[in-house]
């Protein structure tokens, strides 16, 4: 008998490529879940449900309804920025809304696998294993790591998979990344400015639903870091990116970030160190111009 998955956030990035991995699995029976309508083609394998996570009264209702075996919360406010400036709205979503989830999960003797951020971090000494101390710097990795503690002082099987800087295409084309952003750019012969001073893990969305697939599947609980492998600033981003496109790098003018006014501080280096979701889960993440090529695929089929 199928094991049944309730997903949260099937609307955005990680939740659209999930729908199309987990669909396809005929051991699992999918719920997608997220506010408003489905944004995805009308695909076989899953059921859609309207669900607000901020509403308790509706999680409730919505897992009472399906009782799943497992949840995986790919639901979140993740602008940072946006983050910074609404404070209630993002302690809401990023908080309140795992507590009821929690609560519901416990309920139900449902396992729980939460999606976090490298920005649970200040950045001075990554990348990161699974065992470093947190130290947020902005308002979203505050938020991001008080859910985290949520589930670690909760009483239900549970699991963290931490990501960083999530690049992929979603099917209605609503959200960018730098991928695509250099790529136009270049195209359209329009200088920009990248800076050189941060560093990060980039990961390819298709990589990071994988990961919380093989988390679901072997049941594996605690944290997990899933991200990719190359270490790289923005600006190596942008050239690789202009390297595989063939497009002209002297558009791309390096920069630091204090030039950037915004509302939220990025913490400088973080990135993750991804052996133990290799040795534990078997999870192997496309290099950085792999994932560029899978992006360019899409791309052409749109």
């Amino acid at each position: 008998m199928a094991k049944k998955i309730l997903l949260t956030g099937s609307n955005g990035l990680l939740g659209q490529k999930l729908v199309e991995l987990v669909s396809q699995n005929s051991d699992y029976e999918l719920i997608a879940t997220s506010r408003g309508e489905n944004r995805l083609s009308n695909k076989l394998g899953y059921t859609y449900h309207s669900l607000d996570i901020t509403d308790k009264a509706d999680v409730e209702l919505v897992m009472d309804k399906f009782k799943p075996e497992f949840v995986i919360n790919s639901a979140a406010m993740t602008n940072v920025d946006q983050c910074e400036t609404q404070k209630d709205e993002c302690w809401q979503l990023n908080v309140r809304a795992v507590e009821y989830i929690a609560e519901a999960c416990q309920k139900h003797k449902s396992f729980l696998l939460h999606v976090s951020t490298d920005f649970i971090f200040d950045g001075e000494d990554g990348p990161y294993d699974e065992e470093a101390i947190p130290k947020p710097i902005s308002y979203y990795g505050t938020s991001k790591l008080a859910a985290e503690r949520i589930l670690m002082k909760s009483k239900i099987d549970w699991a963290i998979a931490r990501t960083v800087l999530v690049y992929g295409i979603a099917e209605d084309m609503s959200r960018t990344n730098i991928v695509l952003w250099v790529k136009k750019s270049l195209e359209d012969k329009k200088t920009i400015q990248v800076v050189n001073d941060q560093w990060r893990t980039p990961t390819l969305a298709e990589d990071l639903a994988l990961g919380c697939f093989l988390i679901i599947q072997k049941e594996a609980t605690g944290i997990y870091n899933i991200s990719g492998s190359d270490f790289l600033s923005p600006y190596q981003m942008a050239i690789k990116t202009a390297e595989y496109f063939n497009l002209d790098k002297q558009y791309i003018v390096e920069s630091d970030s204090k030039k950037f006014t915004q509302p939220a501080k990025r913490p400088p280096k973080t990135g993750f160190i991804i052996d133990k979701a290799i040795k534990n889960l078997g999870y192997k993440p496309h290099t950085f111009n792999e994932g560029i090529a899978v992006l360019a695929k899409q791309v052409a089929v749109l």
